[in-house]
Parts: structure tokens; sequence; C-alpha cells
């Protein structure tokens, strides 16, 4: 009943709005009829060598307007007069005018068209907002997909939907085709695509309290995990020998997982030598360098130094050389297997315990680095 009753009301909305044209177009006519009777009213005061005169000046200015606008639109109160008018004209000069008889006979087969075509007919129903949702969300993720693609996509999830269906509602959303859209890679789908074989490396320091010696601090940090290693620390200056040395130990840590890295970035720094590059090389990682003074351009390393040094080194007094190695250690446990990441998804990049099932309300609070940081976990039932 319902839908009869929708039917039954868009065809009297179309039948209402239907009528209201018609009369609108009936107004305007009159109008015009109106406007050309008090021109012919005006005429008849004239003298016949003012009309003659005007009747040139007229016929250039339509020489003039043809020339820049050869297929004039007209709407239909100006078709009824120009086509009452131009039967009173002699034949030669009716086939001239702007309204010829096959425009007055394409104005009536449109008019008997438009006549016997029914409001009330068939349509399809249209598509409900979600699912015009659902195929704007596939056409921007993926630029590759065409039509028949997001097709099968959809009916996948269970929504039959035509393939001209999804072009116009992509033409709607002003979303061009899968050809136009696909012209390139952005460099933020790139990085995310390679995100799972990329590493970064780089260098933090860390001053002693009393002696005021400065540590260095060299680490890798996988792109797509977000974990860390912390290869060594030295209160030297690197050099070349060191940081080679600590590029083994990294594929000694990573062992048989050193196949699923294929890119490494570095900054220009001296303590970046040529061994370093070909003890990666050999494992078939290959280094890039950054441009020079760009460290945005190694921002997954540079986003690690301020978490570490805010939530660790600038908390604390590091008391002598080998304490930093040890406060470290234990911040890159908890880094690595508790701490939340946004870009995880709010869990750790290897968490060491399942996620507790909700309701448990025995908590235990696991103190880190003397309470600068707490980790929580449920109790044993």
């Amino acid at each position: 009943m319902s839908e009869l009753w929708d039917a039954e009301l868009r065809r009297s909305r179309t039948l209402d709005l239907r009528g209201t044209i018609v009369r609108c177009v009936a107004l305007r006519l009159l109008y015009l009829i109106f406007v050309q009777l008090c021109d012919w009213l005006v005429l008849l005061s004239r003298s016949s060598a003012a009309k003659d005169v005007e009747l040139l000046v007229l016929r250039h200015e339509v020489a003039v307007l043809r020339r820049t606008n050869p297929r004039p639109r007209l709407d239909w109160p100006n078709r009824a007069v120009l086509a009452a008018l131009v039967r009173r004209l002699p034949r030669l000069l009716r086939e001239h005018r702007l309204v010829t008889p096959g425009t007055i006979l394409r104005w009536h087969r449109r008019l008997v068209a438009e006549k016997w075509t029914y409001p009330n007919r068939t349509v399809r129903p249209p598509v409900d907002d979600t699912t015009v949702a659902l195929i704007e969300r596939m056409a921007r993720e993926n630029t590759g997909w065409g039509y028949r693609r997001i097709q099968g996509e959809l009916l996948k999830l269970g929504h039959r939907v035509a393939a001209s269906t999804i072009r116009r509602a992509l033409k709607r959303l002003r979303i061009p085709p899968a050809p136009e859209r696909d012209t390139d890679t952005s460099c933020r789908q790139f990085l995310r695509a390679q995100a799972g074989s990329l590493l970064v490396c780089d260098f933090f320091h860390v001053d002693c309290a009393l002696t005021l010696k400065r540590v260095y601090v060299f680490f890798v940090r996988e792109a797509a995990t977000r974990y860390v290693h912390i290869l060594g620390t030295t209160t030297t200056d690197p050099d070349g020998t060191w940081t080679t040395q600590q590029a083994r130990n990294l594929l000694t840590d990573v062992g048989d997982r050193a196949d699923d890295f294929r890119f490494l970035i570095r900054d220009r720094a001296g303590q970046f030598t040529a061994s370093f590059d070909a003890a990666l090389s050999g494992a078939g990682i290959h280094v890039v360098k950054t441009p020079p003074r760009c460290p945005r351009a190694n921002a997954h390393a540079e986003r690690f130094v301020g978490t570490v040094r805010r939530e660790a080194t600038d908390r604390l007094l590091i008391n002598n050389q080998h304490h930093p190695r040890t406060v470290l250690n234990r911040y890159t446990t908890h880094y690595n297997h508790h701490r939340p990441h946004q870009a995880l998804q709010l869990t750790p990049p290897r968490p060491d315990h399942p996620t507790a099932e909700p309701g448990r309300t025995s908590i235990r609070r696991r103190p880190v680095l003397g309470g600068l940081i707490n980790e929580y976990e449920p109790t044993a039932a």
C-alpha cells in the first residue's frame, strides 16, 4: 500500500508541475502577443521611409548576430510567435528566417512526443545513500577500479547494482572514470605500498648529568610495524667502522626477516660510509639518501626521536655512559610490546600478550623506569 501511495503522490506532483509550466508558458505567450500588437499600433503612425530605414538596420543587425551566434536558443513562446508570423511572409523570404518549415515540423514532433510521455511510467528505483557512499569509497580508495570491478565487489557484499548505475553515481559525484583516476600514484600511496619493506635509521644523543659527556645512540626503525632496534651507544664520535658494525648487528638481529626489507633511508652524515651501504647491499637492502638539510624526508626516524625524548630521556637524569643503554633497553621493550600506536590502530608493534576480554575488573599496574611510565595488564583469575 505504501508503494502505491508513493507512486500516486509522485504522479500527482508531476501533473501539478506540468500544469504550472503550461500556465507560465501561456502567460508568456499572451504577453508577447500583447507587446507585438502594441508595436504594430506604433508602426501605423510612422512613415514608409522610416519603416524602410528601420528594416535595413534590422536586417544588418540580424546578419551580425547570425555571424556571432548561428544557432540561437528560443523558448516556446518565442517559437510560437515566430511560427505564426513567418507564415505571413512571402515564400522567398520565409526560407531565410531563423524559423524554417523544417524547424516548425521538428517543434511539432517534440510537442507530440511530450504529450504522450506519461509521468507515471515505471522507472528503476533510486540507489540508496548507503550504496552510493560505498561506491564513492571504493572509487576513491582504488583508483584503478572501473565500473565492472566495483560492481563485482558490491555483489560480493550483497549489493546488486548495474554498471550504468555506478557510472551515473560517479558522474554525479564528479569522480572521473578509472583511466583518468589512475594517471599517477601519489607520494603517500607509494610510501604506504613500500612501508612493508622499508627501514629508517638515525642518531640521537643523550647528555650525562654529572660529567656532561654526550652519548650517541644509533637506532633502526621498521616503517610498517614501528618496531625499533637500538643497535648501539657510544661516547666517542661514531665513525664509519663503528656504524658498519652496527649494520652487521642489525642483519643478525632481524635474521631470516632481512629478505623482507628492500630499502633503508638514511641522511648524509659522515658516519654513513660506503662500507655501511655495502654491508646492507649484500643482504639485498638498497640504501636511499635523504636530500641535504631535509629531516622531513626521514620522518619515521624523527618521530621516534621526539617520542623517546618526551617520554623517557628528557624526564630522567642520566648518570653515566652505561645508564642510557639500560634506560633505552627498558623503554624499547615497552615501546615494541606494550605501547599503543595510532598508526597500528592503537596496538603495539609486537604485543607479548593477547587482547584481554572485556569485563575484566582485576587489573595490575606495572611501573616502567621507576614509575615514569605505567603498563596495565589483567591478572589471572
